[in-house]
């Protein structure tokens, strides 16, 4: 196995554009389809905005990964927010603590071959998620 790893803070709007532009570079580095770069840059950048406005900020880990026989790009988002008192709810479409449509993070999971969460309240939230080629 072999990867290639790079964090970046997630503290601003211009934060997860940068998110969103590693994230492609990445993907396009592994070889994923012009398809699945478009659906793992746009879960990225969901869960990034999420990272910024609910968990106060944080960051994420992007790494390239070649795991015989896949290789992809695996995203690891970690804030120390107020955390997710229920994940289940948070995951069903149209549900929203804000202003959104309250697709991000069911929509994220669809956009990816890979996704968990785990959160603690008071401690904050860790989400990954991966695209495989």
């Amino acid at each position: 196995m072999s990867t290639s790893t790079e964090t970046l803070p997630i503290k601003s709007a211009e934060d997860v554009v940068r998110v969103r532009q590693v994230v492609r570079t990445k993907a396009a580095g592994v070889g994923l389809s012009i398809v699945d770069q478009t659906k793992i840059i746009t879960a990225a950048s969901e869960i990034a905005r999420n990272t910024l406005d609910y968990g106060g900020g944080g960051e994420v880990a992007i790494e390239s990964v070649k795991e015989q026989p896949r290789t992809g790009v695996r995203l690891i988002f970690r804030d120390n927010g107020p955390g997710i008192p229920d994940i289940e709810q948070a995951m069903r479409d149209n549900f929203t603590t804000g202003s959104g449509l309250g697709l991000g993070l069911g929509g994220a999971k669809r956009l990816c071959t890979d996704f968990s969460i785990q959160s603690k309240v008071g401690s904050g939230t860790t989400i990954m998620l991966a695209r495989w080629k």
